[in-house]
């Protein structure tokens, strides 16, 4: 019984819902592919809709555009490297030709000038591309009526205005029901949706039964009960977001904590003039003292897993909340302990999984013991028993659906390719010499017999530790006898060095801003894996020439790229990159720059107030090509 399996089991949809589960490396480039339907048959959300998606011709496609290419280097011709991760969209044409025939039965599209023309995609002499999908408005999905939430006969009747509830779809307005449902009870919860469910959507629909909106009720009085306002906690660059969808889901009086404005924004609550508090996690972290004397009618926490370590300063602060309805919103419960999972829950539902020392012995022991290899049948059947035992309990105080489940009939087509690009020959070369380094060669060798003779392994006898390394004395500089994970402690670091080499050789040159250690341990290992090449390179010290830096030939990703970005933007398409490593988003922009496309940049040094006009503007402009960005 293995965490994996746990994670699976946990993450199922919960009971309450009456429905079943159904069922990358960093240097992947995937590309979405998406149909899209008229809406007059998504208006039902039971109809029952085959799920076909297209078949991905996406590679085929890259080695057309690369034997139309003369220039291309032989190696071109092999998809074995490195992936490449990038999004795009298509639509088949016997399918607009249906698409075309539903608008007509329907009379829809009978005026030329609004409705865009739906261009058939021609794959034929290397060539592809995407036609232009409309964009759907999902604006009356449901009755035009609203969502009773509360019991028959009960007064005041709560329940969603019904111009929120008829833009709804059935997903959202059972975890609308399931918020309620905790609510009502004084009780916590997760709403534990993927991304892209909309899990802010349905927290707006439910604070809006809750505190009695009527947008549409222009006429009447108005009975609103006061009730003490919602704080929100949220990252920082979804502060404007949540903003944003409360103006255009309902009309409360929201107010961000946030900046220089704090104080201000004090006085109006002390003054009882805000209904919603938005704040980011940071904010919180170090300000949330002066919010803590006030009494809280709803707390959520957007990306609530952040709440997982029990010793951080925000887990610390956001205890001291007053309120008895604490709510997470997270696509991903949990990460990598048990532990984590009791963190988070013991906040938005103290007591309900038990004290701390209770859960440890009851499950998180058992389930450590059970999911060994070595562990016998006993252990195992203990530990599926306090699984299966846990997952009951959780799922009274967690909803959790996948889009498969849920949105899988409105994402016809949708598909995540991956592309295999080769390295280029001195990328290959690089890789190979780090493999003959002295810290690889230890763990490639880890299992075979030590050779002093022993009858134990390597790893067991005289190479457990590895000083001639480069890779090891560094993170063993303070240790030179090692530590009791030794060798395998070097695993991850060496992966993250050849997961570099992968992606750019630049990558792996030594960081200026890091510490004078860490620079001349960088600088060592660039000048054992460069070897005879170094030259080629630039050396190895990080290089500022825009010449070399936006240069693909010696980058396999970056050839693709150079394809792939001529092919989707010739024909209209926007494209977004993304990258974890702003070293990468520095290449990629002069990359950009060099081939004379209009784009914009997102990143951690994007002010906050600009990131969403950013965003905004990216989206709206057609001049605008293409938006690199790291996940921030």
């Amino acid at each position: 019984m293995s965490l994996h399996a746990f994670k699976e089991t946990l993450l199922r949809p919960c009971t309450a819902t009456q429905q079943q589960s159904s069922t990358s490396s960093s240097s992947s480039l995937s590309i979405s592919q998406t149909q899209t339907r008229p809406y007059s048959i998504l208006h039902d959300s039971h109809l029952p809709i085959s799920r076909k998606p297209p078949k991905s011709s996406l590679s085929q496609q890259l080695r057309r555009l690369q034997e139309d290419d003369t220039d291309a280097d032989a190696n071109d011709h092999a998809f074995s490297g490195p992936p490449l991760r990038l999004h795009n969209s298509v639509k088949k044409p016997e399918q607009e030709e249906k698409i075309r025939e539903e608008e007509k039965e329907d009379g829809v599209g009978d005026d030329d000038e609004e409705e865009e023309e739906h261009k058939e995609l021609q794959v034929k002499r290397g060539k592809f591309g995407r036609a232009k999908i409309s964009q759907f408005q999902f604006e009356h999905i449901g009755p035009f009526e609203p969502l009773v939430l509360s019991s028959d006969g009960k007064v005041p009747v709560v329940q969603v205005p019904a111009s929120i509830n008829c833009r709804l779809l059935e997903h959202q307005r059972e975890g609308v029901r399931f918020l309620y449902g905790l609510y009502k009870n004084n009780h916590g919860g997760i709403l534990g949706d993927d991304m892209g469910l909309g899990k802010t959507i349905q927290a707006i629909a439910f604070l809006a039964a809750i505190f009695g909106k009527e947008r549409d009720s222009i006429l009447g009085e108005n009975h609103e009960e006061k009730r003490d306002p919602v704080l929100i906690i949220c990252p920082t660059s979804v502060i404007h977001n949540w903003e944003g969808e409360f103006s255009k889901w309902a009309n409360f009086s929201v107010s961000i904590y946030h900046g220089a404005n704090r104080d201000l924004i004090h006085e109006k609550l002390e003054a009882n003039g805000v209904e919603i508090l938005i704040t980011s996690f940071d904010t919180y972290r170090i300000h949330g003292s002066s919010l803590s004397d006030f009494k809280w009618s709803i707390v959520i926490v957007d990306e609530a897993h952040r709440l997982k370590n029990e010793k951080s300063k925000l887990y610390q602060a956001c205890l001291e909340i007053k309120t008895l309805r604490r709510y997470g919103l997270t696509g991903t419960i949990m990460q990598n302990k048990i532990m984590e999972l009791f963190n988070l829950f013991d906040w938005v539902a103290p007591g309900s999984l038990g004290t701390r020392d209770h859960f440890r012995e009851f499950y998180d022991e058992p389930l450590k013991h059970g999911q060994r290899s070595s562990a016998p049948e006993k252990f195992v059947q203990i530990a599926n028993r306090r699984k299966q035992h846990l997952v009951n309990v959780l799922h009274k105080y967690l909803l959790r659906r996948t889009k498969e489940e849920t949105i899988g009939h409105l994402m016809m087509g949708k598909e995540d390719n991956i592309v295999f690009c080769a390295m280029s020959d001195l990328q290959r070369r690089v890789y190979k010499r780090m493999l003959q380094l002295p810290d690889i060669q230890c763990l490639i060798n880890k299992d075979l017999p030590c050779s002093c003779g022993s009858p134990l392994t390597q790893v067991e006898c005289c190479k457990r530790t590895v000083p001639d390394g480069i890779i090891w004395p560094y993170l063993h500089r303070d240790n030179p006898d090692g530590c009791d994970s030794c060798p395998f402690c070097i695993v991850l670091p060496c992966l993250v060095k050849l997961q570099q080499i992968s992606n750019h050789l630049e990558l792996i040159k030594p960081n200026p801003k890091d510490d004078p250690d860490k620079q001349s341990k960088d600088v060592e290992f660039a000048a054992a894996v460069f070897g005879s090449d170094i030259d080629l390179v630039g050396g190895n010290m990080q290089s500022e020439s825009f010449m070399d830096l936006s240069d693909v030939k010696h980058c396999g990703k970056m050839r693709a790229l150079e394809k792939l970005l001529y092919s989707w933007i010739s024909h209209g398409d926007k494209v977004l990159l993304f990258s974890y490593s702003v070293r990468m988003l520095d290449i990629l922009e002069k990359f950009l720059i060099r081939k004379g496309y209009c784009f914009s940049r997102l990143d951690g040094s994007t002010p906050m107030n600009l990131r969403q006009s950013s965003v905004d503007d990216f989206n709206s402009s057609p001049s605008k090509q293409c938006k690199p960005g790291c996940n921030i």
